[in-house]
């Protein structure tokens, strides 16, 4: 596989499950509209840039999901400033608006956003730094990229997993983007991210998996009923505590078993022809 095209299990079909409390349709309607006017609005500042005030940055951004009638809770200490990589793991388009609610950060993204409506215009304007990830070699100059913002003093978002997951299971961090920390010299933020239903259980609703479209994540979240994010920040990992990017990866990386359905599916995937020719092609970087 490509270093920039792991292969999550992780379908619709399979994994995401029906909300088990809806809203009704008018305020499902309303919810829908609400975040649609507010992401069109950072679409329409987002030429500002910088101008913009950090905490009015988090305050949109935290908006968004209770927009979207999503409860935030937000655990664990403040991302500092200056040059920072934050790693999550990833599940929904959701995730987004929740790392930059924790630090407003430039987004590492696939290209493919920016073909998106509306979001990969609202992508690109806030400094999206976009990968090739049908280029394998094109990495090593990506890494150089992010590097060079983060000696900069930027704060750049990163999901490892490299897909999305539904949030009953995760992936592992791919070791690449971590590189970019430790030629920049700066420290790596985990955060953990998580979806939960009323009483505490995993929710899929958010999820946006597989051949998903946007549009039925969007309104499957607005439809649930006491959903709630939780972001949670863990220990800051300084610069020069691990010698490479796997141990890097490693310490970042949730410690939270892949099932052994997961498993399955992965191996699956990857006895599929040409699967090994790009697996050991991806190993000659990451």
């Amino acid at each position: 596989m490509s270093a920039w095209l792991p292969v999550a299990p992780c379908t619709p079909g399979a994994c995401v499950e029906p909300v088990p409390a809806t809203v009704a349709l008018p305020r499902a309607v309303l919810r829908l509209l609400t975040v649609a006017v507010l992401v069109l609005t950072g679409i329409a500042l987002s030429p500002l840039g910088r101008r913009i005030p950090a905490d009015w940055v988090r305050r949109w951004c935290r908006t968004i999901p209770r927009a979207a009638g999503v409860r935030l809770r937000i655990t664990g200490a403040a991302a500092p400033a200056g040059g920072l990589l934050l790693v999550a793991n990833h599940i929904s388009w959701l995730d987004i608006p929740l790392l930059a609610a924790v630090r407003p950060a430039r987004m590492l993204a696939k290209t493919e956003i920016r073909q998106w409506p509306v979001a990969g215009a609202l992508a690109a304007r806030c400094g999206a730094l976009f990968i090739d990830r049908d280029r394998l070699r094109a990495l090593p100059g990506t890494v150089a990229r992010i590097a060079r913002a983060l000696g900069a003093g930027a704060a750049v978002v990163a999901f490892p997993e490299g897909s999305t997951w539904c949030g009953r299971a995760r992936g592992t961090f791919h070791r690449a983007v971590f590189q970019a920390a430790l030629d920049a010299g700066v420290p790596v933020q985990p955060v953990l991210l998580s979806y939960r239903q009323p009483g505490g259980t995993a929710s899929t609703a958010a999820a946006f998996v597989g051949e998903d479209t946007l549009l039925a994540s969007v309104w499957r979240v607005v439809r649930a009923r006491g959903l709630t994010a939780e972001v949670e920040v863990r220990p800051l990992i300084p610069p020069g505590t691990h010698p490479d990017r796997r141990a890097l990866a490693h310490a970042a990386e949730p410690v939270v078993p892949v099932p052994a359905w997961a498993h399955a599916a992965l191996a699956g995937q990857r006895s599929a022809p040409g699967a090994a020719k790009r697996e050991g092609a991806a190993r000659g970087y990451p």
